[in-house]
């Protein structure tokens, strides 16, 4: 779990920095946003529409892979 957290955290400054960089010769999101031919208003539909799209499917998978997860922890041999 510390790993994950320091993945997290590194990641986090890297970003902050890089933004602060980006900022601070007067790049903004909505600039290299357009340069890929979508606005703030259209990125934010797509990942409405992704995340519509994932929650029921993730919700549908999980009421298999949670039983059975939880049936072979059950039945695996104790460790030392």
């Amino acid at each position: 779990m510390y790993q994950f957290l320091s993945t997290i955290f590194k990641i986090a400054v890297t970003s902050l920095i890089v933004g602060v960089v980006l900022s601070a010769i007067d790049i903004t999101a909505a600039d290299l946003l357009s340069k890929i031919g979508l606005t703030p208003e259209s990125l934010w539909q797509h990942i409405q529409t992704g995340v519509t799209w994932a929650i029921p499917n993730i919700i549908l998978g999980s009421l298999i892979v949670v039983p059975v997860w939880i049936v072979i922890y059950l039945f695996r041999p104790p460790r030392a």
